[in-house]
This record gives C-alpha cells, sequence and structure tokens, in this order.
C-alpha cells in the first residue's frame, strides 16, 4: 500500500509497503479517504515536536471507511463512515482509571508515536471508532482537530458570563473560538497576521479581533471591554513569548489556559499570578465525549467545517504540497487530502 514516511526532519518519503493484516478481535481495518493536515505534521516535519520519534507515518485528523472488522462488539459494519480517535491509553494507570485516558501515562498518539493515518489502510482499536453515516470523509476528519478546542473550552468551564481571549487564530484557536462561541461567551482573538484575524471575524463572528503589535497591552482590552479584562483567556500559540505575555490579560479570578505546548519553560510574575487568584490550566488531546458532541452538532447542521478547510491535495501530490504548504504566503488555515 501507499504511505508517506517523515525520515526525519525535512525528508518526507513514498513509499510502497505491506497492507496490515491479522486483525485482532479488538481491532477494525480502516481504508483511509480523507487526512487532515495538523500543527502536529507541520512541527515535526521541522524537528519542534515534543514527544515525537522518526522515522514515523504521519496522520492522525482521520476520516475512513471500514473494510474488515475483529471481533465486533460495537455494532459495527463493513463500509461504515468513521471518525479516529488518536489517542491510544493503556486503560489501566491512574488518570485512565478517573476517566481522564487524554492524558494516560502510557498515552500512543497516531502520527507521533506510533505510525499513523498517512497511507491507504491502517488498523485501529475498535473503542477508538466514532460512526456517522450522515457525515463525508472530510468532515470525520475535521472531528479530531475540533476536539482539541472543544476539550479545552470544557476544561476552562467556560459559560455565557464570560469574556473569552484566543491568542492564535490558527486551526487550534479556531476550534476554541468556535465552542466558545457555542457557549454563549464574548469572543476576542488575538494575533500577529490580520488575514487569519479576517477569518476568525468572518467565518466565526468573533466579537472583536486585535492585532499583536509590539505594544499592544492590556489597557487596549481594557478600552474595548469597558474597563475589563478577560475572564478566560487560551493562548493557543505554542510560542514562548506569547505564552509567558498571556497572564497579564487575565483578570482578577479569571482563567489561563494553554492549549498549544513548545519545548521550553514558560515563566511568569508570581506576585501578579497570585494577586489576581489566577487558575492556570493545561488542554491536552480531547476525549471521546468530545467527539460524540461534535458528531451530533454537525450532524445537526450547528457546525459546517468546509469553512476551515482552505487546501485540498490528492495523497499522491503530498509530498509536493507539504512544502508549499509549510509557506505562510499559501495563506493554509487547514489542509486536507484525499486517499
Amino acid at each position: 500500500m501507499k504511505t508517506h514516511i517523515l525520515e526525519k526532519p525535512f525528508c518526507l518519503n513514498s513509499k510502497e509497503i505491506e497492507k496490515p493484516s491479522d486483525i485482532l478481535p479488538h481491532e477494525a481495518l480502516l481504508r483511509i479517504r480523507n487526512i487532515g493536515i495538523c500543527g502536529t505534521d507541520y512541527h515535526a516535519f521541522k524537528g519542534h515536536q515534543p514527544f515525537f520519534t522518526y522515522p514515523r507515518v504521519l496522520g492522525h485528523e482521520i476520516g475512513a471507511e471500514v473494510v474488515s472488522i475483529g471481533l465486533n462488539e460495537k455494532g459495527l459494519k463493513i463500509g461504515d463512515k468513521v471518525a479516529v480517535e488518536p489517542y491510544f491509553n493503556c486503560e489501566k494507570c491512574q488518570p485512565c482509571l478517573l476517566g481522564k485516558s487524554n492524558c494516560c501515562e502510557n498515552l500512543q498518539v497516531l502520527g507521533v508515536h506510533i505510525d499513523g493515518g498517512m497511507a491507504e489502510y491502517l488498523k485501529v482499536p475498535l473503542n477508538k471508532l466514532h460512526t456517522s453515516n450522515i457525515l463525508n470523509f472530510e468532515q470525520l476528519a475535521m472531528v479530531e482537530p475540533l476536539s482539541i478546542g472543544s476539550h479545552a473550552v470544557e476544561r476552562a468551564l467556560v459559560t455565557e458570563k464570560d469574556l473569552v481571549l484566543v491568542i492564535g487564530a490558527g486551526p487550534i484557536g479556531l476550534g476554541v473560538m468556535l465552542f466558545a462561541k457555542l457557549k454563549g461567551a464574548t469572543v476576542l482573538v488575538l494575533d500577529t497576521n490580520i488575514e487569519r484575524l479576517n477569518f476568525a471575524k468572518k467565518q466565526l463572528n468573533v466579537d472583536f479581533t486585535f492585532e499583536a503589535k509590539k505594544d499592544f497591552s492590556p489597557n487596549i482590552l481594557k478600552e474595548k471591554l469597558n474597563g475589563l479584562l478577560p475572564s478566560v483567556v487560551f493562548d493557543a500559540t505554542g510560542n514562548q513569548a506569547s505564552m509567558n505575555a498571556a497572564i497579564n490579560f487575565v483578570s482578577f479570578g479569571g482563567k489561563l489556559a494553554f492549549v498549544g505546548l513548545f519545548i521550553g519553560d514558560v515563566s511568569f510574575h508570581d506576585p501578579l499570578f497570585h494577586r489576581r487568584e489566577i487558575t492556570l490550566l493545561a488542554s491536552r488531546n480531547s476525549l471521546p465525549e468530545d467527539f460524540t458532541k461534535i458528531i451530533t452538532l454537525m450532524e445537526a447542521g450547528s457546525i459546517d467545517v468546509s469553512k476551515f478547510i482552505t487546501h485540498r491535495a490528492e495523497f499522491d501530490d503530498f509530498p509536493f504540497k507539504f512544502n508549499e504548504w509549510l509557506d505562510p504566503k499559501s495563506k493554509v488555515v487547514k489542509a486536507m487530502l484525499a486517499i
């Protein structure tokens, strides 16, 4: 079968490998139909992705078709369309037993710790499949990236009373905005990229957008918010300088949630942190219930993912397109491969 393998940073090769066989009772064999390109893939290509090992088949945003089933305990059928939950947890460690499978101590993520979906076929545990025969394969491939924003918003317990600032208008930040808006919150966006800000305003109807300039300060937010500061701040940049500065924008009694990550240390002024009694949160991956919720919302027409997908390519063209999409001039929001 055809596959793309990231051999090492900046070295992406196309190869023919053997199709998976010997489906175990708890597994299904999937024919991959669509796969989204994520920031994780870009960072891994550049050698900047934490927890990553080479060589690796990339890809964890998957819309697929069931072609073979082991011992069927979920009522799946051959031909079913599924989204894949790419977080393989051990089900035995402390966080797993507490219902926090997203931060399993032995977590293996498709396309990061183990080979992912950038291939024609993939074996996946049955309990990691989420079915919808209403949605198309592109929609199903968008469930996982949206689940990151869904989980972050649930972690921060956002309500309609909150003033929410999202720093970073990339795909993950856009997902945070989407679910904060669905909660009824007032949503502000801060980014260096004017086009991304305009996209957030047009496609997600955010309430305020701000360009992140050198002289940007909390006072600029206060001017727009009648002297207030955001009660919840999400940093979705994965940028050290941004994450260090984000605490300055949080209101007294507010929350700061880090959705993006980088290889390094975050630091902030402790007296500010204590004086405002800020709650600091990390948000990692997502939970099964996020997948269920998103599929339900998509099926009801409450989420339109077509607005997120700005670039498409065929599977064979990916190595050439990937270099193109790495260039900011390409203006990629979300790229999608068809296999």
